[in-house]
């Protein structure tokens, strides 16, 4: 693209580009939403017209704008307005736990009080366990009172049991949205207030209209704009929450890109998922919003103990010989692949648990052979988390034709408890970066945020500094062998993440013809030490080449 620019960037840049970044400052023009032009700052002039703003960035340095392929951010906003914060290190004892809900009765929402708390919350209480439906009792017997540790585990005290409906003779149903659901009893048969992969299921709180508004447009704002993340790859809630993207896209209350991934069956069936074109358009256009795909749940969680494992699980108070469940049959998987196949859509499925995955790959690897070479690349969610079979699932993953798509986020979340529940096999195999990017894997790194994240479990720079330093929640090295540079990892969260969208020929990088979206930083990540990297800060984010954030003073 000749001719001069709307706007031109000079300075130092990581442009992500095919070769290596050189030493020297650049010129980057902006023009129409596009990367006009990349040259070295001396020749900034080419690119200056009549109408062109110079920008220098001085001492700060531009990215490209971060890609977030896997998020969850309708959950997060809705979790910052509909729950109570009881996750620890905040609380660090189940008597915080108690005395944070105390504190928070007159924030109960019709009829209940919903406290957020983390992913492994037993193993982060200093306690060692989770707060008691009597505990919680303790708090309020007439409030139903939910305690939901990331999503895939929740505590509820007696009120909240009978409004669940959960009682002794209750019988789960055979398939939740997010895998197998289950009821935990005590020796005669009582629910104990635990229950998992639940939560869809109980009557929870929800946001009217304008508050659901409010919550997406300030959590996107500040969950992820202010991190530089400017695409998301959304894996959606509701009907509701797609439609408010759409309306605060079109006024200009939102800055990001959103490629939605339909939760089948949670917000859609997957016939409607596959006719969404009927039914679900965007006026903010499809440079904006569009949907990407369909995501669909193999399995739990490892918190759950409900990720699908080859082995049984180690946590005490499991039947003998628990391994999780596989919650889609091999006909569901062959049957999804096909249709959003047709359909032009990408297929993302849950999978934590080896055994999941190896289901997984099984199927797509039989239908391959016949879906169209054009046809989006399926991504299985969480691949690359825990390999313990290194060779054999990366050989199923080629056959299966799939993208891994892991949460370096997880490393510091819950990666030194994961050996606790499953056994001493995952002391080896976790994350496995350094290995999967020396044989050419294109991993990326996403958030996964949901109820129950870390607090700043959306900012890249976390996630890339697990990459680096892989420090565990408690900060420990986890398995430091398979640590990469910062510049690895800055790939992983731009160019990586956005072919995991299978748009890096529209961003991921600083090139022309992409999009303008740049994140600029206060300092070089590069010259940074593991520990530094959670500091570097987001000064200014351009969107399509129109500034939409500039960082407050202070």
């Amino acid at each position: 693209m000749t001719g001069p620019a709307d706007t031109v960037l000079v300075g130092r840049a990581i442009t992500m580009g095919a070769g290596p970044d050189g030493p020297g400052p650049v010129a980057i023009g902006l023009r129409d939403g596009l990367i006009s032009a990349v040259v070295p700052a001396a020749q900034h002039d080419v690119l200056v017209g009549p109408g062109t703003t110079v920008v220098p960035v001085g001492d700060r340095v531009m990215l490209p704008g971060f890609v977030d392929p896997h998020a969850h951010s309708e959950v997060a906003a809705r979790t910052r307005y509909l729950t109570v914060d009881c996750r620890a290190p905040g609380c660090r004892t189940v008597a915080d736990v108690l005395d944070v809900l105390t504190s928070a009765l007159p924030q109960a929402r019709d009829g209940w009080l919903v406290g957020e708390a983390n992913l492994f919350f037993d193993r982060k209480l200093l306690d060692g366990r989770f707060p008691t439906r009597q505990e919680l009792d303790s708090v309020s017997r007439s409030v139903a009172i939910v305690l939901r540790c990331g999503g895939h585990l929740s505590v509820l005290n007696s009120r909240a049991l009978e409004l669940a409906g959960i009682d002794s003779a209750y019988r789960s149903v055979e398939h939740s949205v997010t895998g197998l659901p289950t009821v935990e009893r005590d020796a005669t048969g009582a629910p104990t207030g635990v229950v998992k992969e639940m939560d869809a299921l109980l009557p929870l709180p929800d946001l009217d209209a304008g508050e659901l508004r409010r919550a997406l447009e300030e959590g996107m704002t500040d969950l992820f704009t202010r991190n530089g993340v400017t695409t998301v790859g959304e894996i959606s809630e509701t009907v509701a929450g797609i439609r408010s993207y759409d309306a605060a896209l079109t006024s200009g209350a939102l800055a990001a890109r959103m490629h939605f991934y339909l939760w089948v069956p949670g917000t859609t069936t997957l016939d409607q998922a596959c006719r969404h074109r009927e039914w679900l358009t965007f006026a903010a256009g499809p440079e904006w919003a569009r949907v990407q795909g369909v995501k669909m749940f193999s399995d739990g969680g490892y918190s759950a103990a409900s990720a699908a494992m080859k082995r049984p699980y180690v946590l005490a108070g499991l039947e003998p010989g628990h391994q999780g469940h596989v919650a889609l049959s091999r006909d569901q998987l062959v049957d999804a692949l096909r249709r959003t196949a047709a359909a032009g859509l990408q297929l993302a499925v849950h999978a934590n648990g080896d055994r999941a995955q190896d289901a997984v790959c099984a199927a797509f690897a039989e239908v391959l052979p016949e879906l169209p070479e054009d046809r989006p690349t399926p991504r299985i969610e969480h691949a690359g988390n825990f390999v313990p079979d290194y060779p054999g699932a990366t050989a199923a993953w080629r056959r299966a034709g799939i993208t891994p798509c892991p949460q370096p986020v997880f490393i510091r979340n819950f990666g030194e408890f994961v050996p606790e529940y499953v056994g001493e096999y995952a002391r080896r195999g976790q994350f496995p970066f350094r290995r999967l990017l020396d044989d050419g894997w294109p991993i990326s790194g996403s958030s996964d945020v949901w109820i129950g994240s870390e607090q700043g479990q959306t900012n890249p720079f976390l996630s890339i500094a697990g990459c680096v330093g892989r420090a565990d929640f408690h900060g420990n090295p986890l398995e430091p062998d398979q640590a990469i540079s910062v510049e690895e990892a800055l790939r992983m969260h731009t160019l990586h993440a956005a072919q995991a969208l299978g748009e890096e020929h529209t961003r991921g990088s600083l090139e022309p013809g992409k999009f303008a979206d740049i994140a600029i930083v206060d300092r070089d990540p590069r010259d940074c030490s593991a520990a530094a990297l959670a500091d570097v800060r987001v000064e200014q984010v351009y969107l399509g080449g129109r500034l939409v954030h500039t960082r407050a003073a202070g």
